[in-house]
């Protein structure tokens, strides 16, 4: 999968590609706005998934591109350091998918792009870590294609981790997401859940253990 990342600060554009390709995605950097108007209008770009669009641009700025990424039917997320209401606002109205102000934590990007990539049609059937594969649209999971019977909330535990492969989740987060902000018992109920994932799936050196922090899903 894809994702456009039109970014002119290289180191900015670095992080993120690195993270992007950490958790699986194939990243384009591209670093001003004429080329990448250039890239949609001379090359294919049915591959493209999703663009990750910086606002202050050199040559055609993000809001300008927003026609020329429209035209191939790419889904659009601002990053940008504008954060007054009336740039929020521009953009959105423009067609935007989401606006996400500079900085920024990866996962929560991440995250957004997960919901932006599903809500467009565009998400992930599949996701394959060694040889395990997790058919997202069947809610399954085979192991050398032996199906591994996993009970829902080691299956939403196991989909959370993979969707966001390399990036650390604390306990508290991973209970947040899953069992919500209303639950009341030990944060233990996830080392039980992250047991249960590396004795069925043998991802004991898959599924990391991060000091004072949570887990890992590494590939």
């Amino acid at each position: 999968m894809k994702i456009l990342v039109i970014e002119d600060d290289t180191a900015i554009s670095e992080l993120i590609c690195m993270n992007l390709g950490a958790a699986g995605y194939e990243t384009l950097p591209v670093y001003d706005g004429i080329l990448a108007q250039e890239i949609l209008e001379k090359e294919d770009c049915s591959d493209i998934a999703l663009a990750l669009v910086d606002v202050m641009l050199p040559g055609k700025d993000g809001f300008a591109l927003m026609e020329d990424l429209q035209r191939e039917q790419i889904p659009v997320i601002y990053l940008t350091a504008k954060d007054d209401v009336i740039s929020k606002v521009h953009g959105l109205k423009a067609g935007a998918e989401d606006y996400i102000v500079k900085p920024f934590e990866v996962l929560e990007l991440l995250v957004r792009m997960e919901k932006v990539l599903q809500r467009t049609g565009r998400g992930r059937e599949r996701i394959t870590i060694r040889d395990v594969v997790i058919d997202l649209k069947q809610h399954s999971v085979s192991k050398n294609g032996i199906k591994v019977n996993l009970k829902p909330m080691e299956y939403e535990l196991l989909v959370t981790l993979a969707k966001s492969r390399n990036v650390a989740f604390s306990r508290e987060e991973l209970i947040k997401r899953l069992w919500g902000t209303d639950y009341v018992g030990e944060t233990r109920t996830v080392d039980v859940h992250i047991g249960q994932l590396r004795k069925k799936l043998d991802f004991h050196e898959v599924i990391r253990t991060i000091s004072k922090t949570g887990y890992r899903l590494e590939s």
